[in-house]
């Protein structure tokens, strides 16, 4: 896909694919910005997600929104979150480990989740890595997503 934007809203991975996205030269040809809505506080006044109270930060419902709503905050083509639980303890009855990652695109919208091991460096690595999956995934089958 040529000339696409995005923007990040990231929980669990704490500014990690922001990071790396601004990693080349010429970001800000793609880059528009991102949150790291790490409190729920922030989700919800900052990305303006509703469905914290019914499903907790840590679901698909949670991740897909923060992804639409990113995209939407930041006129970006493409919103890639991430929410869930890097440990060392568990959050909302959850396991850690337990991610969800979602894209939104102008024509398309998918929510994975993921069960990771390791410590929470290695989660928050393991996501990040998975975002850029789905995300390559998404911005080189253009003809099926966009």
């Amino acid at each position: 896909m040529e000339n696409f934007t995005i923007a990040t809203a990231e929980s669990c991975t704490g500014g990690l694919l922001a990071s790396r996205l601004t990693d080349f030269a010429g970001a800000s040809n793609y880059f528009k910005g991102g949150v790291v809505a790490y409190t729920n506080e922030i989700k919800k006044n900052i990305l303006r997600v509703k469905t914290l109270e019914e499903f907790g930060a840590v679901s698909s419902q949670t991740a897909l929104e923060m992804a639409k709503n990113v995209r939407e905050i930041f006129f970006a083509t493409i919103g890639l979150s991430t929410t869930g639980v890097a440990g060392p303890s568990t959050s909302e009855g959850k396991p850690v480990g337990t991610v969800f990652i979602a894209i939104v695109g102008e024509n398309f919208s998918e929510v994975r989740e993921f069960h990771f091991k390791g410590t929470r460096s290695e989660i928050k690595f393991q996501t990040a890595d998975e975002a850029f999956k789905i995300l390559m995934k998404c911005t080189t089958s253009t003809e099926e997503h966009l």
